[in-house]
């Protein structure tokens, strides 16, 4: 399993998890990983965080974020970054091993462009009118 971050302006890190995602371990890579890399990217603090809501990610937090409904339509970024990731890999040598896996992740993931996360995030105003539009329903995204 993978965690990740990206923002408008940059990749932050791609982090191999070892072990099952609990709510300790995934408050712990935030400190560990976001933390660090909000400061650098967002020093202003005006940075927010906009998570997947998968259940070990319910917390509280001393950073803004983003609040979903459960069950919320897909309409975080992520998931498309993670889908053209997967493509990414898919277009090199195939992994041998594990570790093989991990690197060609890696490397895809800090090979994004800013401006695909640019186009990315900027679509967010289109994704919400669409959601609306479709009354909650499936969109396009």
């Amino acid at each position: 399993m993978l965690w990740d971050v990206c923002s408008w302006r940059d990749m932050g890190p791609l982090i191999r998890l070892e072990t099952t995602l609990t709510g300790d371990r995934y408050l712990s890579i935030l400190y560990d990983h976001l933390h660090s890399f909000k400061s650098i990217v967002h020093s202003d603090g005006l940075g927010q965080f906009q998570k997947d809501n998968a259940t070990p990610q319910e917390h509280s937090s001393d950073f803004r974020h983003f609040h979903w409904p459960p069950k919320f339509p897909h309409m975080n970024i992520i998931e498309d970054i993670r889908d053209a990731l997967l493509h990414a890999v898919k277009k090199r040598s195939p992994p041998r091993t594990p570790m093989d896996l991990l690197t060609a992740l890696q490397d895809s993931w800090y090979e994004f462009l800013p401006g695909y996360l640019q186009t990315s995030v900027e679509s967010m105003p289109c994704r919400f009118v669409s959601l609306l539009c479709v009354r909650g329903g499936p969109t396009q995204y």
